[in-house]
């Protein structure tokens, strides 16, 4: 029989306590999936952002806004192949003033050009177009609203006070995470020639789609050089970088969540050590026969490693196996249609399960290495005179 083979086989010689030390991984490999995906969610705008998108914005501040003729200006410069431009409104529903969900005026054409990620049937497009107070909302919050294709809304300004009227032309989808499915999109000029004159013609950020992806360094560069001398300057920056802008604020909870997630699988780790170290005192009789015989001290190491190997593995498989479909069809789905806005995509990504998996094995690698290590330097004389 194969050394590998009976440290496997001593897993099973305490059932209740393997028991118990798989259901403490399982929990703890669960947890980390949940959490690694709150963390992915978040970040996945940023991981999955286009590599021929860039945004401008203004040099001081998100919050200021740029003049509207700065769209036009930036369409000359060479390498710009559409540019779209966006303006926060701030909008919630009256009837649910707790619910949070993104509001943006955009312009039709130019925006579904420059984000042809968002799907949606041709005849919707059409239809928002011809509707000055149409607007297209995402199926998450489609799904969490119960709103419907030629629904009128009303929702009451924040940013900019009042109530707007608005009917749903379309219901859209996305192919990637960089478009949140929790946002209703309607068009700038409704918001533009609702304002006062002197809040007219502004916008709060623009965003360029580029020929060539190599060149989108030099395409920023360009675009705030043009501006430098104008009183309203622009920072201009990739798509990834745009992103990972708006997630400043929220960085020390994902490093809370982070940290979190890591300490769940030390104390995984710590489990199996526990569980490994009180294996190897009760089988210390069995080592001294083992080495009275004629085994060395790597294969004595060999048997406690593969123990714990076997138990990381183990308890890593069932918890992917447990934790994959909570997440992917349970817990995903109801966030993604409750909360949207914060979760657009809750979905376990195969870098997550695989961190998973492989840090289950890892971990149950290194617990069963001090104990190996003390089992290997066991006198035999004395090993054989130890029971239990």
């Amino acid at each position: 029989m194969q050394l590998a083979t009976i440290a496997v086989r001593n897993i099973g010689r305490n059932k209740l306590r393997t028991f118990l030390t798989l259901a403490g991984v399982t929990v703890a490999v669960v947890f980390f999936l949940m959490l690694r995906t709150v963390i992915w969610s978040w970040t996945a705008g940023v991981e999955q952002a286009a590599k021929d998108r860039v945004g401008t914005r203004h040099k001081v501040s998100m919050i200021m806004q740029l003049p509207a003729r700065y769209v036009e200006e930036i369409k000359q410069i060479p390498g710009v192949s559409s540019v779209a431009a966006a303006n926060w409104f701030g909008a919630k529903d009256p009837n649910k003033e707790s619910e949070f969900f993104a509001s943006i005026a955009v312009e039709a054409d130019s925006f579904l050009k420059v984000y042809d990620e968002i799907k949606i049937p041709p005849d919707q497009v059409e239809a928002w177009k011809q509707d000055r107070q149409g607007c297209i909302i995402g199926d998450a919050l489609a799904n969490s609203k119960g709103w419907k294709v030629g629904q009128k809304i009303v929702l009451s300004g924040t940013i900019f006070p009042g109530d707007w009227e608005f009917h749903i032309s379309g219901i859209y989808t996305a192919t990637r995470a960089t478009v949140d499915r929790s946002t209703l999109w309607f068009h700038w000029k409704y918001l533009n020639e609702s304002l006062p004159p002197r809040m007219q013609d502004k916008v709060g950020w623009i965003m360029a789609r580029i020929d060539n992806p190599a060149r989108a360094g030099e395409v920023t560069r360009a675009i705030d050089k043009k501006f430098e001398d104008r009183d309203d300057q622009t920072l201009s920056m990739s798509e990834q970088a745009f992103q990972a802008s708006f997630l400043g604020m929220i960085s020390a909870v994902l490093s809370a969540i982070e940290i979190v997630s890591y300490v769940m699988m030390v104390i995984m780790g710590l489990i199996l050590a526990n569980t490994i170290a009180m294996g190897v005192r009760e089988r210390t009789h069995e080592y001294g026969m083992l080495r009275a015989i004629g085994f060395m001290p790597k294969h004595i190491v060999i048997f406690i490693l593969g123990e714990g190997i076997a138990l990381g593995t183990l308890g890593g498989a069932i918890g992917l196996a447990l934790g994959f479909p909570f997440v992917q069809g349970g817990l995903g789905p109801v966030l993604e249609q409750n909360l949207g806005a914060f979760f657009p995509f809750f979905r376990v990504s195969p870098s997550v399960a695989i961190t998973s998996f492989g840090l289950a094995i890892l971990l149950g690698g290194l617990a069963a290495i001090l104990p190996a290590r003390s089992a290997a330097n066991l006198e035999v004389v004395g090993a054989l005179r130890r029971v239990g």
